[in-house]
């Protein structure tokens, strides 16, 4: 579940870990600090919504980032009131007399908060699966040693001309194989393997590789066979343009992951899951 901040009147999920980064660098190698427990083997079993066991709220007062609250995960959903006694406790036994009647202020923190605009039709493109989430439209907020320093608007797709459409991940993979089947392959190689394809930051295909580290490559495949099999996925690909995806306004590239099968007479089949 994310951490929250509250900007004027608005409660708006971001998902920085600002607090863990403090917890982390004042002790690395703990997995609870402070009856806060992160990454630790007591949360096994807990949904993964709630692996770090807590959530933090922050708050701009006055140009400067503060913590206000640490609260159990899902305290701020459920029913009930949030318990200030506990988060106040909780924020004075982490940071003892480092706090005031705003907060804490968030001193160590020097980089960027991003979260998703409210605007209608806004959606997430973007999930690594754990955490981190990027949205179509985004506001991100820089700060330096807790200070805003500046507050921007960001879209996060381009749409290029001619591009390949990318906001679903998941069918990036179904249209770069249509290009590979087009291919006539030549049957002395086999080039049933999984793959990882790059998508760079201008939409073009910059890299393919095989799944498997340098010395099994070494280890395990023909030199030739191998050159053939990399060689003609970029050449058959070398001319798809995508559209650009974006964090915090920024181009990203991205890789893509393909799994090929290939028949004794040359021709490929998805195997991509």
């Amino acid at each position: 579940m994310p951490d929250y901040i509250v900007i004027e009147n608005d409660t708006i999920p971001t998902y920085n870990l600002i607090l863990e980064q403090y917890l982390q660098k004042k002790n690395p190698n703990e997995d609870k600090l402070f009856g806060l427990s992160f990454r630790s083997s007591e949360n096994f079993g807990v949904s993964t919504n709630c692996w770090r066991g807590y959530q933090a709220i922050y708050k701009i007062i006055n140009d400067k980032l503060y913590l206000t609250n640490i609260i159990s995960c899902g305290e701020l959903n459920s029913k009930s009131r949030i318990n200030l006694e506990e988060s106040k406790k909780k924020i004075k036994e982490i940071f003892s007399e480092n706090s005031d009647s705003n907060g804490v202020f968030v001193d160590w923190f020097s980089g960027e908060i991003n979260f998703p605009l409210k605007i209608k039709n806004n959606k997430q493109i973007r999930w690594d699966g754990v955490f981190y989430r990027i949205f179509e439209y985004e506001t991100v907020i820089k700060f330096n040693n807790g200070e805003l320093t500046n507050q921007e608007k960001f879209h996060n797709y381009e749409i290029v001309p001619n591009g390949v459409n990318r906001e679903n991940k998941a069918l990036i993979s179904d249209k770069i194989f249509k290009e590979l089947k087009s291919e006539i392959w030549n049957k002395d190689f086999d080039c049933s393997e999984k793959y990882l394809v790059t998508i760079d930051e201008t939409g073009k295909i910059s890299k393919v590789r095989m799944t498997y580290t340098e010395k099994e490559l070494e280890e395990y495949f023909e030199k030739d066979e191998y050159n053939y099999c990399i060689n003609k996925i970029k050449n058959a690909l070398r001319k798809m343009q995508f559209d650009i995806l974006k964090d915090k306004g920024k181009p990203i590239s991205e890789d893509i992951y393909i799994e090929i099968w290939q028949e004794e007479n040359g021709k490929i089949k998805n195997w991509t899951k």
